[in-house]
């Protein structure tokens, strides 16, 4: 005997308002669960290093056959408001940081990526902001000599543009290029 729906099996031939409700609820309740799926399975383990120093704990490997080399992500968050009052940093003086702070420290490459970022500041007041990512990626055995060089630019950064922080967050990972 085939299999019908409820409401195939309903006296009324529309259905029942609870029987056309059903469906909705079915693909929001599916919706929801892939959706906490893949934020579950897909988001980074990363930490925040704020000045401590300290390199990131490796991560276990990943079952089956790992292509690469072990490497340490860094991504630096830089904002552009100056807390007192002056004016934004522009993206010219922000590339021009780059060229004479980054660049010369990580040759190899890195990328920027424009944001948009907010924080909350000392009086508890809510600060909105446009900010740069800086991702850098570097081999793991170099971290420590790397780690030193990043808080080099970090600090040239802060006191340049008078900011209070440039926030680091770093991850372990596998690359293969």
């Amino acid at each position: 005997m085939p299999l019908l729906s409820r409401t195939a099996v309903a006296s009324d031939p529309a259905g029942s308002p609870d029987d056309r409700r059903r469906p909705r609820r079915r693909t929001a309740l599916v919706a929801a669960a892939a959706g906490l799926a893949v934020v579950a399975v897909g988001t980074p383990v990363a930490y925040a290093t704020l000045g401590s120093g300290a390199s990131p704990e490796p991560r276990p490997a990943v079952a089956g056959a790992v292509r690469g080399k072990d490497y340490v992500e860094t991504r630096l968050l830089f904002g552009t408001e100056r807390p007192d009052g002056g004016p934004e940093v522009t993206d010219r003086q922000f590339l021009e940081f780059i060229d004479a702070e980054v660049t010369p420290r990580f040759p190899n490459g890195l990328t920027i990526q424009d944001g948009r970022g907010q924080w909350r500041d000392s009086h508890g007041v809510i600060e909105r902001e446009r900010s740069y990512e800086l991702t850098l990626l570097y081999p793991a055995s170099e971290a420590r000599v790397r780690g030193g060089q990043i808080e080099r630019i970090r600090d040239a950064y802060e006191k340049a543009y008078a900011q209070d922080s440039v926030a680091r967050l770093e991850e372990r990972l596998t690359a293969d290029f």
